[in-house]
């Protein structure tokens, strides 16, 4: 059956659950719901949020860890005509209420567990009003809503709302920000549904597969599980968090499930191989492995290739702001990306794409230039920040003095045209890196180490670590007159900034080396770290 003729997001889910009422939607640590009951519970969650105050436009957060009411809580924000704001649950509080209050949250879902933290906050946020999913407690600064009142609410149809189009706001992922504080990525119903179909129809996803969310809410990769997924009538197995600790767990997990795509950071793919007791496993129901958020070292991703032959292995690229934009299916072995970088490939088709200088100069092919990318996925701008917004589009008239102009985002990757007509990502032209997958803004991190009263300059830079991956190290000058151990540093930050941002070392440093127009010479900090780190043990 097509989906051409849905326009929103929520319709993914209830026009496949009139044509597979009884197909598993999720599945989640041995719970199951089908569409027709996830349909029903978002339907119900819906009404209670428009009864509650929430009108089209506005923004709900989700502040959960990974559990079936995830997909409730999507799927209900966006019935009730509001955008969902996912909220990373181990984010610090000082994040945590920045987000609520940019954003201007007046309503979150949430759980139990997180209750104290959100209480912790209200006081910095007044316009939180109502919070849904832990029971009720007293005294309490905001409304307390448990799920069984939720699903007193009929479940039988959405509320209506007028003027909903495809153009309204569906979400808003919020993403580190060079400037110290974090930006709000928004997409609309159309961006998100030109995401789903094309995301759908690239990995030819069947209603008999079996998807893999090992992504949280909060990182976009989610989407192809959520949306792609359920858009063709697909079940989707939410990965417990705690699996990600547990490599060999999480492989009998893919068994068990019978799990047919699987999709992550390649973080995830590397502690598999190295310690999931794969050869033990039978994992022959995977027909995708894709991978994405950061270079897959070649010996690795040659060793998990034989381990899984009966797999294709996809390479997914993309920035947040326009979600996918190129794929590269890795031939089988052997092949020459055994010992050679994995390209991101080509730019998928229903995308245009330029390559351009520093004057936004069309490169020639071969040459290295900024990736800009225009297609339907993409984002409608930044929240709250136009000044971002404009600086990241760029804007071309394709006829001169044409009223129509296409409208392409900024990448910032630096990429170069093969003659084999494949992509090859060659960095960043900021200072933004990949850590296991998110994106971190190393400007932002060294804003919160200088908010500690003790540091005078600080700086900071990745380091590859021993499995091809990438790790950080904050080299510190301390103020003179004063003291401060690595491991004050490393609270301080952590209070500050998400786990993934933390830097693994911090070390001091009498002075740091200079360039020639007397700055912080970052790059030979960085040469000396990796020195040491190649280093063998003594």
């Amino acid at each position: 059956m097509s989906n051409a003729n849905i326009f929103l997001l929520p319709q993914v889910i209830d026009q496949t659950a009139v044509r597979l009422p009884d197909r598993p939607a999720f599945r989640f640590d041995e719970q199951t719901i089908t569409y027709a009951e996830i349909a029903g519970r978002s339907n119900s969650l819906a009404h209670l949020l428009v009864d509650q105050g929430v009108r089209r436009g506005d923004r709900v957060g989700i502040y959960l860890h990974k559990r079936m009411e995830s997909a409730v809580a999507l799927y209900g924000i966006m019935k009730a005509g509001a955008a969902y704001v996912p909220l990373d649950p181990a984010m610090p509080l000082s994040r945590l209420e920045f987000v609520l209050r940019d954003c201007g949250i007046r309503h979150v879902i949430s759980q139990q567990a997180k209750l104290a933290n959100l209480q912790q906050v209200a006081t910095a946020v007044p316009d939180l009003q109502c919070v849904i999913g832990p029971a009720a407690v007293a005294p309490s600064p905001f409304r307390l809503i448990p799920w069984a009142e939720v699903y007193q609410f009929p479940g039988h149809h959405a509320p209506h709302i007028p003027g909903l189009i495809e153009q309204d706001l569906a979400y808003i992922m919020y993403t580190s920000g060079s400037t110290g504080t974090p930006k709000g990525i928004m997409h609309t119903h159309y961006s998100g549904l030109s995401y789903a179909r094309a995301a759908a129809y690239q990995y030819d996803v069947r209603a008999n597969d079996i998807l893999s969310n090992h992504s949280p809410l909060h990182f976009d990769m989610s989407t192809f599980d959520f949306f792609s997924g359920p858009l063709v009538g697909a079940t989707t197995i939410i990965i417990p968090e705690e699996y990600k600790m547990l490599p060999a767990s999480l492989s009998e997990l893919i068994q068990d499930e019978r799990m047919t795509i699987w999709y992550s950071v390649t973080t995830a793919l590397v502690e598999l191989l190295l310690r999931g007791n794969l050869a033990e496993r039978d994992l022959s129901s995977l027909r995708w492995v894709l991978f994405g958020g950061e270079p897959f070292p070649p010996g690795h991703l040659t060793a998990l290739m034989e381990l899984l032959p009966q797999a294709r292995f996809g390479n997914v690229y993309g920035p947040a702001e326009v979600n996918q934009c190129t794929y590269f299916t890795v031939p089988p072995l052997p092949n020459q990306y055994q010992t050679d970088y994995v390209p991101i490939g080509q730019v998928w088709e229903i995308a245009d794409w330029l390559i351009v200088d520093e004057q936004d100069n069309e490169v020639a092919p071969g040459e290295v230039g900024m990736l800009l990318i225009c297609a339907p996925t993409r984002m409608q701008g930044y929240w709250n920040r136009p000044d971002l917004t404009e600086e990241g589009f760029y804007h071309q008239r394709p006829f001169p003095n044409s009223p129509f102009e296409k409208i392409f985002y900024r990448t910032g990757d630096l990429v170069q045209l093969g003659e084999d007509g494949e992509l090859k990502f060659l960095g960043r032209r900021d200072r933004q890196v990949k850590i296991r997958g998110y994106r971190v803004e190393l400007d932002e991190i060294e804003a919160a180490i200088s908010t500690h009263e003790a540091v005078a300059e600080t700086a900071v830079y990745p380091l590859s670590d021993s499995h091809g991956g990438l790790k950080l190290e904050a080299a510190v000058v301390v103020r003179q007159g004063m003291d401060v151990f690595p491991e004050a540093l490393k609270r301080h930050v952590t209070a500050l900034l998400p786990a993934y941002a933390v830097p693994d070392t911090f070390v001091i440093h009498d002075h740091f080396p200079r360039t020639g127009s007397g700055k912080i010479d970052r790059r030979a900090l960085q040469a000396s770290a990796q020195s040491n780190e190649d280093q063998p043990g003594e």
